[in-house]
């Protein structure tokens, strides 16, 4: 066995997934501490970039399931600066172990792979149809995507450094696309503008809240809860299957990269690889596209259909360096179990309702 594939092997032994039709396992919150105020002192990061070479790889493996719980315990911030942390237990109810094999690919440039494939979408009849209108900016320079009548997904590195809350995350907001009429906010694209709504409360899985020397891109997904409900269609979450289970082994996300000021850019490409806690992708990004919900259409057993589901959250940037040779993507944080019994639970607040989902 050569050392690449001993390598990704170590990444997904021991790491959480869920078998296709397996029960979600039960997140069941302990114990909640107040914290201090936060103190909003650190610098928006709109391009997150990361490293991971076989001591990370080696690090990430011998995750023990009181890591996990560790990692998905979380912590809550409120409009007012107020903090909590809540601790949780997991307990298994299905699913295994992914075991699936990486195919490392050879080194390419950063962000933008050859020919730029993203489409700006534009006129109101677009940008306003399911499910570019699921697509939200966060008013600290990046995408989100709303999962409920009242929640938006994003990256967490958008809210946190991994040490301290960012400068824009003490008065966030969400900002929708909308019709002109009225609208007292800047124009957006199609004679549309961007109309703003305020945020009552941030939470944060604690494995992204961490030292800076030690941030990784697993736990890069934060859930923003909004003061009123929207109006808007939503799109669903899912567990992220594998992607020889999703139409076209593709994802697609919709964003607002920085590059192409007061538009909203589509993009789609195939999975290069993946682990039990990552996508790794060559679509084409530029910063701002972070918190994009990538989706992939999903067969739905019981409509029989194809369906799109939310299955991971575009992250950023990494270079892999295994045995020795430096591999470049683009990644996006998968979904597993763990992480979408976690995520119910924010939206819906009991944790026995997420078993049905």
């Amino acid at each position: 066995m050569t050392r690449c594939r001993v390598i990704a092997l170590l990444l997904l032994s021991f790491l959480p997934g869920a078998a296709a039709g397996g029960l979600l396992p039960a997140l069941v919150p302990r114990s909640t501490l107040q914290l201090g105020r936060a103190r909003f002192s650190a610098r928006p990061v709109l391009e997150l970039t990361t490293r991971c070479d076989d001591a990370c790889a080696r690090r990430e493996a011998a995750l023990t399931p009181q890591d996990l719980q560790e990692h998905l315990s979380y912590e809550t911030l409120y409009a007012n600066g107020t903090r909590t942390l809540t601790t949780v237990e997991l307990s298994p109810r299905g699913g295994g172990t992914e075991k699936r094999r990486q195919r490392w690919r050879r080194r390419r440039k950063r962000q933008i792979y050859g020919t730029d494939g993203r489409f700006s979408i534009s006129g109101p009849h677009f940008l306003l149809d399911y499910p570019f209108s699921a697509t939200v900016k966060i008013s600290t320079g990046c995408t989100g995507v709303l999962v409920s009548e009242r929640h938006v997904l994003t990256a967490a590195h958008c809210i946190h450094d991994g040490k301290d809350y960012v400068k824009g995350a003490r008065k966030i907001k969400v900002g929708f696309l909308t019709p002109l009429q009225g609208a007292g906010n800047r124009t957006g694209p199609g004679g549309l503008a961007m109309r703003w709504a305020r945020v009552r409360r941030t939470q944060v899985p604690k494995g992204w809240i961490r030292s800076p020397n030690s941030v990784s891109m697993d736990y890069d997904y934060a859930l923003l809860e909004l003061r009123r409900p929207h109006q808007r269609p939503y799109m669903k979450l899912a567990v992220a299957p594998a992607a020889e289970e999703m139409a076209g082994k593709r994802i697609h996300f919709s964003g607002f990269d920085s590059d192409r000021p007061g538009e909203l850019v589509y993009r789609f490409c195939g999975v290069e690889d993946e682990t039990a806690h990552l996508i790794y992708q060559h679509c084409d990004a530029r910063p701002g596209a972070s918190g994009s919900g990538v989706y992939g259409k999903v067969w739905d057993p019981v409509w029989h259909k194809w369906e799109r589901k939310v299955v991971g959250v575009f992250s950023g940037h990494q270079w892999l360096e295994v045995a020795g040779e430096q591999h470049d993507y683009n990644v996006a944080v998968r979904l597993t179990a763990p992480k979408f019994a976690q995520i119910c639970y924010w939206i819906k607040g009991d944790y026995k309702s997420c078993q049905k989902e």
